[in-house]
């Protein structure tokens, strides 16, 4: 009988230790990751584009001045 006493009472410390399990978090969204690749993106796009505006910018002047020394030329 002492036997079991001495068995059971560690099992029964340890098992009123453990209480209740703590209910889960409540639910959150996630903190918004996409936003930094997007803004990232589209400011390399606008990067390109202004690129390219200055490309046919200079593209127009070029041909303007060509034009130009051809009129030039041929007077």
């Amino acid at each position: 009988m002492k036997r079991l006493s001495l068995l059971t009472l560690p099992l029964l410390i340890g098992l009123a230790a453990c209480g209740k399990p703590q209910p889960p978090e409540t639910e959150r969204r996630p903190d918004p990751q996409a936003s930094a690749l997007r803004d990232a993106m589209s400011k390399d796009l606008k990067q390109a584009k202004a690129a390219g505006a200055a490309t046919e910018e200079a593209a127009k002047a070029q041909k303007a001045a060509l034009d130009a020394a051809e009129g030039a030329n041929s007077q």
